[in-house]
This record gives C-alpha cells, sequence and structure tokens, in this order.
C-alpha cells in the first residue's frame, strides 16, 4: 500500500502548495489597506495556482484506478501498481498540470491591461484578472471554459469508470465485511472528489456575468483554502485510531 499513501501524500502536498500560491506573495502599501504584487508575480501566482489545480483534478483520477486494481485483486496488487508504474502515472500527472497552467498563464499574458489594475480578489485567479484588461475578453473567456471543461471532464469520466468498475468488483464480493471494507476504503476519495470537482465547476464554469465577484471570492475560498485542509481529514477518517478517538470523543459530549 506504499504506492496509495505515496498518491495521497501527493495530493496533500498539491493542496498546501496552492494554498501557499493563493494566500501570498503580496505586500501592504503604505498607508493603505491594499495588497500589492508586480505583473511578473501574479503570473508566476496564477501559473502555480492553476498547476496544482489542474494536478490534482488528475491525481484524483489516478487514486480513483489505484482503488479499483486494490480492489479488483488485492493479491497482485503491488505488482499491477509498481513503483515504476506510479511513477508514470504521476508524471502524466505533473504534465498534465504543467500543459493546463501554460494554457491559462498564456492565455491570460496575450492581455492588454489598463492603468488601474486593481484585482477585486484576494489572489490572481483567472476572471478578476482578465476583468482588468482593456480589450474583449470573449475570446480568452472561451478558452477558459473549453480548457477547464477538459480539465474537469477528463479525470471525472475516468473517476466514473473506474467507480463503475469497482462497483461491479463489490458486488461479486460475497461477503459482508468484504463488501464493507472496499466501500470504506472508497468513501473519503467520493468525498474529496465530489468536494473538489463541484466547486471547482461553480467556480469555472460559469460566465462572470451570472454571479459579481464578490459572490466568486467565496467559492474561490472554499475551493482554494477550506478543501485542501479538509483533505487531511477526510482521509484520517480511514483510519482505524482515528475513529476510535472520535467515536470516544462525540460519546463523551453526548454523555456530559
Amino acid at each position: 500500500m506504499v504506492e496509495r499513501h505515496g498518491k495521497i501524500n501527493s495530493a496533500q502536498l498539491i493542496g498546501v502548495v496552492k494554498q501557499s500560491k493563493t494566500t501570498g506573495p503580496g505586500r501592504s502599501s503604505q498607508g493603505t489597506d491594499r495588497n500589492t504584487i508586480l505583473r511578473a508575480g501574479c503570473l508566476t501566482q496564477l501559473f502555480f495556482f492553476c498547476f496544482c489545480g489542474v494536478s490534482e483534478a488528475f491525481i484524483l483520477s489516478a487514486m480513483a484506478y489505484d482503488r479499483y486494481v486494490a480492489i479488483r485483486n488485492p493479491l497482485v496488487y503491488a505488482v499491477t501498481m509498481s513503483p515504476w508504474v506510479c511513477s508514470l502515472l504521476l508524471l502524466g500527472v505533473y504534465g498534465m498540470g504543467f500543459a493546463g497552467a501554460m494554457i491559462h498563464t498564456g492565455n491570460i499574458m496575450s492581455l492588454t491591461f489598463c492603468s488601474d489594475n486593481l484585482i477585486n480578489h484576494f489572489m490572481c485567479d483567472i476572471f478578476p484578472v482578465l476583468e482588468l484588461s482593456c480589450n474583449s475578453t470573449d475570446a480568452n473567456q472561451l478558452v477558459v471554459f473549453i480548457a477547464v471543461g477538459i480539465i474537469i471532464g477528463i479525470p471525472t469520466i475516468a473517476i466514473f469508470i473506474s467507480y463503475a468498475l469497482i462497483l461491479s468488483s463489490i458486488l461479486h464480493i460475497r461477503s459482508t465485511e468484504g463488501r464493507s471494507k472496499a466501500f470504506s476504503t472508497c468513501s473519503s476519495h467520493m468525498i474529496v472528489v465530489s468536494l473538489f470537482f463541484g466547486s471547482g465547476a461553480f467556480a469555472y464554469l460559469k460566465p462572470p456575468s451570472i454571479f459579481p465577484l464578490d459572490q466568486g471570492k467565496v467559492s474561490s475560498l472554499f475551493y482554494t483554502i477550506v478543501v485542501p485542509m479538509l483533505n487531511p481529514l477526510i482521509y484520517s477518517l480511514r483510519n482505524k485510531d482515528v475513529k476510535i478517538v472520535l467515536r470516544k470523543a462525540l460519546n463523551r459530549k453526548i454523555l456530559s
């Protein structure tokens, strides 16, 4: 199971990097509450944010395949998911992350910005930066929707296929305990997938004109800060010791 823990650690590392790139860099201007950032710094922040977001989407699909292999034939799991195979999967994940980040950053770099470069957001996100452009951004928004649609669509299809095969394998398990173990193996991953893709689709698969940027800040905050913070907690719920501690704590509260 070392390979699976490696994927979980990679997903959590991506979340930490995404949080750090979301909350910085920036410095306060003298006498104001505003933070300033250079154009190069803003594009760098956007690049790493997109890189982490795209990589996380594809690593979640790789983890779904990993769970299918573990449930379908656990005796040959170590052979099927060898370190070489896992390295290739991670290479593909980070390759897609780099490609997605380059598309979004290049899409922003082609714009001309007006003199009033006040970003109505807490970070250099895609739509708030597009709002600063002096040119028409219709073509750029179309590129964003197509790219995000592919980034969300491909991993989602892969995850659905993996879970359809997992469900088929679970139905062939005769023992109730075996089925329960298989479902518990997938439950944490399914929660993370739902939170990640649900919040991501809400944040980016809608025209900016539908919701004002102030409302977009809330969805972006949930997507970039809250979800990565919840991921370690969700994955740790699979641990029996953590479950026992939580049950004891809840029982104490109920009794008191």
